[in-house]
């Protein structure tokens, strides 16, 4: 069996719940920029030096004021001032650099991060997505890591920039007057006992954002993918209402973060403004005692300001950083999932026997859910260029059986053999490149009709356009001028059902498989396309191995062996003239459509469809 996630999904898909590691998701994020160590390293030996020219301003204006204003002393005057620009373009020049390479180095990562978690999700299994809405992937590779990208490029430098700058801060300030520097950090703990409250805060609430757009990116993807129905059963105003649930939720979320950021803000503003000013009456009442200089006065509110500065500034960098933490929570949780496509069982065995084409169910049992069988001890052999044909009722097993031929599933108990090769000792890519699946509802991939039908398996334009001939769509290939540069929109939307088919087709003679898996859908074709399709398939399936879910009378007519599946079990096994002989569903299926129908039910049947 394949393996199945070692991280149970939570109840709503989003919500994390246990203890956040902050330290270890901010490690785990880190190691993406190991490979681009040396731009951040150089990115961080700025650090200091953009700290140094701003922390030389307050102390130039000293001097300016002290030794020559105060003084009435203008020559070098100009010399301070040449100095004090020379330290301001000097600032930004190395800020420029700083804010370049650390921007560089976060899409750098997060590209790789992006790239990693899409290679993954590649890689899960059939049964993942069953349960996992497409809009919430596509949150995680899009929003999710936009985030984190954010908090490489601002938010951990913008930290460390924090940390270094007071810490020259304090020197500075203790190196200019002892008592000063005490009085004037006596509100420095307040401030950092709001900040750490507001943490929290600020994160449960961008957590909240992440969950709600994710929810909402899901029920959009979900609904316009879908607007064909919702308008064919006139449910607009009910999924505009349905929509704007979930709008409001997002708003909701998004107004209470921005309730708390602001509330940090303005806290942190009002207890700063207090410091600046308690500082003025303190340092005014010392100056009037020749204790303190105007010049000295002037320095510390600069550097009193540069340093509640970031302190101010820490709603923003708690934004960016616990935003980007609730997203690295479900960028991990993704990349560990083990519910992988099934590998190998093992490495050794994977040289099969030359391709033949041999296929064989040997007593397999399989169920989506341990309390709901699907298939019971089924049994059957389709030889080397045989066509073997699948009837039988809705939720008999038809579709499970072809999953289980290209191991989107792997058998409960039992095996499914390939030339008498486990399918679990085979490979997935190379199993699946043997074979070719042409389903009901054909899915084309946008870009030019060449890429539609090469599927990357196959690049020679000559090659390709023998095979659209070859699956019947001469006709509307030639109607088209562009020819095989023709645009395909999404899912194909500007071929007619018709058309699809017929590519679908083609890009199975493009891929020539070994072993074709035909489920056949021309119930919605006009009649001459159903003709084209008829030929294009008999053509397809001379010299392969075939399994063909059957719908119409010409399928069943030319395959070699046919199968009666009803409740999971194969219930009738033979050629057509063995299974009319034997007079039990297969004759009664084939009586109703030779007499008008379709092979679509009986009295007391349901639909084999």
């Amino acid at each position: 069996m394949r393996r199945q996630s070692s991280n149970p999904a939570p109840s709503d898909g989003e919500t994390l719940y246990g203890k956040l590691l902050d330290r270890t998701l901010l490690l785990r994020s880190l190691s993406f920029v190991t490979p681009y160590r040396f731009q951040m390293l150089l990115a961080m030996c700025l650090l200091p030096l953009s700290s140094v020219f701003e922390l030389a301003q307050p102390y130039l204006l000293k001097i300016a004021i002290d030794e020559h204003i105060a003084a009435g002393k203008l020559a070098g005057l100009d010399r301070i001032g040449a100095l004090y620009l020379v330290a301001l373009l000097a600032q930004y020049a190395v800020l420029f650099g700083q804010v370049y390479l650390m921007q560089r180095v976060g899409q750098q990562a997060m590209s790789d991060l992006r790239r990693a978690v899409y290679q993954h999700v590649l890689r899960l299994s059939q049964a993942f997505f069953d349960r996992t809405p497409i809009g919430r992937l596509m949150t995680r590779l899009t929003s999710d890591i936009e985030s984190l990208t954010e908090m490489f490029a601002a938010g951990i430098v913008s930290l460390i920039t924090d940390v270094l700058k007071l810490a020259m801060i304090l020197v500075a300030i203790f190196a200019l007057d002892v008592h000063l520097a005490l009085f004037s950090l006596g509100t420095a703990p307040i401030l950092f006992g709001i900040a750490w409250i507001f943490r929290k805060l600020v994160r449960e609430a961008f957590r909240a954002i992440r969950t709600r757009v994710a929810i909402l990116n899901t029920f959009v993807q979900e609904h316009l993918s879908g607007i064909r129905v919702v308008q064919a059963f006139a449910q607009e105003e009910r999924t505009a209402r349905q929509f704007d649930e979930r709008n409001r939720d997002l708003r909701g979320a998004s107004a209470r973060a921005i309730s708390s950021d602001a509330a940090l803000y303005a806290v942190v503003e009002a207890v700063g403004a207090f410091a600046v000013a308690a500082l003025l009456w303190h340092g005014g009442a010392r100056i009037f005692t020749n204790t303190l200089t105007f010049g000295v006065l002037v320095a510390f509110i600069e550097y009193l300001t540069k340093f509640f500065a970031p302190i101010r500034d820490l709603s923003t960098k708690f934004t960016v950083m616990q935003q980007a933490m609730a997203s690295s929570e479900r960028i991990f949780e993704l990349l560990d999932s083990r519910d992988l496509d099934a590998p190998a069982l093992t490495v050794a065995e994977t040289t099969a026997p030359a391709p033949a084409g041999q296929v064989v169910f040997d007593e397999v049992d399989f169920s989506y859910r341990s309390d709901t069988p699907v298939l019971d001890r089924v049994s059957f052999q389709i030889k080397a260029g045989q066509t073997v044909a699948i009837v039988g009722p809705t939720g008999a097993g038809k579709s499970t059986i072809i999953k289980l031929m290209l191991r989107l599933f792997d058998p409960v108990s039992g095996r499914v053999l390939l030339d008498g090769q486990d399918l679990r000792l085979m490979p997935v890519e190379t199993l699946r490149r043997r074979m070719v699946l042409v389903g009901q509802d054909p899915f084309l991939f946008s870009g030019s009709l060449a890429e539609a039908v090469g599927i990357g398996r196959q690049t020679d334009p000559g090659a390709i356009r023998n095979a659209i001939v070859n699956a019947g769509g001469e006709t509307f290939l030639q109607s088209r001028p562009e020819g095989l540069a023709t645009e395909v929109s999404e899912r194909g939307g500007n071929f007619s059902s018709g058309e699809r088919q017929i590519l679908a087709l083609a890009r199975a003679f493009a891929c020539d498989p070994e072993i074709l898996i035909l489920d056949e859908a021309t119930a919605s074709v006009d009649p001459r396309t159903e003709r084209l399709i008829e030929e294009a398939t008999s053509r397809l399936l001379q010299g392969r191995t075939a399994l063909v879910i059957a719908h119409r009378f010409s399928t069943i007519a030319r395959a070699d062996h046919i199968l009666v599946i009803e409740n999971g079990t194969v219930s009738e096994s033979g050629t057509r003239a063995e299974l009319l002989a034997l007079g039990g569903t297969f004759s009664r299926l084939w009586t109703l459509q030779s007499g008008g129908g379709l092979l679509a039910g009986h009295s007391g049947q349901q639909s084999p469809a």
